[in-house]
């Protein structure tokens, strides 16, 4: 239950941050940064401002306060840790989603309040995830992303047989239809490239394992490249779908068996499966372990 409303009896005609200096019990430079972001309001749920007196009997401040469900780091050092997430947990929360679990809860309980997210993977995916744990290695962690220098390697169950080696070079962009959410191939689009692996073709299911490389780091990037190609991802409610079906999905009007019967699985089958990268002159090649 990370973010939450937290409630606190005010002294009237106090100036607010002489307030929150003075009389809450947290952290006087978190608080006023909360006050900056608007996530402090009064009795009728309007923000305080600056240098605001008080005219309220409560206050009310959303905050982070991370809570564990025993996921622990794969791997953990000095500057960095490793996460291996399992399908349909969200990485972060927003702070309009009072009480929702995320991995960021994980990260700040285990690792502390300097430890943060390097990059993300969508909710439904499963996999690693890369945490730095100070500002230095946060730092140098992100830049390499920007400047592409990780290898990733992720696991698909698709539709289909694919029976050779592929490079998809199609450019991507938002979509313009009814998920805002999604996004499209178009000629207009940002340059993507992914390379696609088959690893086992299954006969029975008329399905191909697969092994996808992205060189490029587009949102929903394997997800669209391999929908566009005519081998959507088993148990995708976004891509390959009908609008409908994906709208009432993300409404949370989608059972679990009404979405196993339309897209093949109660998850989707993509897993960020291995991650290697050089850092402090040293090579670092992790695989996930959980079973796809």
């Amino acid at each position: 239950m990370p973010y939450i409303k937290k409630e606190f009896k005010t002294i009237k005609g106090k100036n607010i941050e002489d307030f929150l200096n003075q009389d809450i019990p947290l952290d006087s430079k978190l608080l006023l940064t909360l006050l900056e972001k608007g996530k402090i309001t009064d009795e009728n749920n309007k923000r305080l401002q600056k240098n605001q007196i008080i005219k309220s009997n409560f206050i009310y401040i959303i905050i982070f306060e991370p809570q564990t469900n025993g996921l622990k780091p794969l791997f953990d050092s000095f500057h960095f840790a490793i996460f291996d997430k399992p399908s349909g947990i969200m990485v972060h929360p927003s702070s309009h989603q009072i009480g929702l679990y995320t991995l960021l809860d994980e990260v700040k309980y285990y690792l502390g309040e300097k430890a943060s997210l390097v990059h993300r993977i969508d909710a439904e995916t499963s996999g690693l995830v890369l945490v730095s744990k100070n500002p230095f290695s946060d730092m140098i962690l992100k830049n390499m992303f920007e400047e592409k220098l990780y290898k990733k390697r992720y696991k698909a169950l698709v539709q289909g047989e694919i029976k050779e080696e592929l490079e998809i070079n199609t450019p991507i962009t938002n979509d313009t239809g009814l998920i805002k959410i999604k996004m499209k191939t178009d000629q207009k689009g940002k340059e993507s490239t992914t390379i696609i692996k088959p690893i086992f073709y299954d006969k029975k299911t008329n399905q191909t394992l697969i092994e996808a490389i992205p060189l490029t780091g587009r949102q929903h990037q394997i997800r669209v490249h391999l929908n566009s190609i005519g081998h959507k991802i088993i148990g995708d409610p976004l891509y390959g779908v009908d609008e409908e079906f994906s709208n009432n999905f993300l409404n949370n009007k989608i059972s679990e068996e009404k979405r196993y019967k339309e897209v093949g699985n109660y998850r989707l089958m993509l897993q960020a499966d291995q991650l290697e990268f050089e850092f402090l002159n040293n090579i670092y090649n992790f695989k996930s372990k959980q079973v796809f």
